[in-house]
């Protein structure tokens, strides 16, 4: 009770009535995102390390790169190339995409980006065979996504009230999503790239798991995302980097979100290989 009195306080004030699944929800995420700096800056950030790691580890395709989920993303603002996409259609988005069923021709994409969006797929086997179908060979898919160390596995549950964290689901599908963005289970990535890693090598041979990186980012905790109150004044935002690197050996037990990288395979049946790094 004390907890989900803390939540309602801290609240951004404008979200209190919407529905977490609307259009007018994504309009207002993208306002908060857009004036507070220490969250925009976290998330130009986040758009950053899309980049580099597409250009360090997607060598050889020249196909265009896709954001899905896009929702209040300011990812042009950094990368105009990107094609921005979304399953509800918004003002701010070039496409209104469903990331299990794209309309793209096979072969046809370099990258596919999304943050915070993976969790959100009640059916991640459609996205899998789909990037497979769309992505170029050596064209990959960059995702940065809710972690399941320590700190997060007690945080997260009590941190939304419009979404669980649920290790322990037997299955990758959710059936028990009532919208896009309510429902969802935040552990998905470590149930399927940790916990079920073998399982997901198997049935999707075509892809390689090349990297599966925590990163502590308490400048999202501080910042209050896009869904609470900013919790420290914004002078204070420029030094979240610095204690970040300062705990990044304690990544594993307090990172709060982790980076990881799917690559289509140039060659069926070539070695597995995966970066994993503190």
């Amino acid at each position: 009770m004390l907890m989900e009195r803390l939540r309602e306080t801290l609240k951004e004030p404008a979200t209190r009535t919407l529905d977490v699944n609307t259009s007018d929800m994504t309009v207002v995420h993208r306002h908060v995102l857009l004036n507070k700096r220490m969250l925009r800056r976290m998330f130009e950030g986040f758009y950053a390390e899309c980049r580099r790691l597409d250009g360090r580890l997607f060598n050889g395709c020249d196909g265009p790169r896709l954001e899905i989920g896009s929702g209040s993303s300011i990812i042009k603002e950094f990368w105009p190339d990107v094609v921005t996409s979304d399953i509800k259609p918004l003002p701010f988005v070039d496409r209104v995409v469903d990331a299990q069923a794209m309309p793209f021709a096979d072969g046809s994409l370099r990258a596919i980006y999304g943050i915070n969006v993976f969790h959100h797929l009640p059916r991640p086997r459609l996205f899998f065979r789909e990037a497979i179908r769309v992505l170029q060979p050596g064209g990959g898919v960059v995702f940065i996504e809710p972690y399941h160390g320590v700190f997060a596995r007690w945080l997260f549950p009590r941190l939304h009230d419009s979404e669980i964290f649920d290790l322990t689901a037997d299955s990758w599908e959710n059936n028990l999503q009532s919208g896009p963005c309510s429902g969802a289970n935040q552990a998905l990535s470590g149930i399927i790239f940790d916990r079920d890693r073998e399982r997901f090598l198997r049935e999707f041979p075509e892809l390689e798991l090349v990297l599966d990186r925590p990163h502590t980012h308490l400048s999202y905790l501080l910042s209050g995302g896009v869904n609470f109150r900013q919790l420290v004044p914004g002078w204070a935002g420029g030094l979240a980097p610095l204690l970040e690197s300062v705990l990044s050996p304690l990544n594993r037990w307090i990172a709060l979100q982790h980076t990881i990288v799917l690559r289509k395979r140039r060659q069926a049946g070539a070695g597995q290989r995966i970066l994993l790094a503190a």
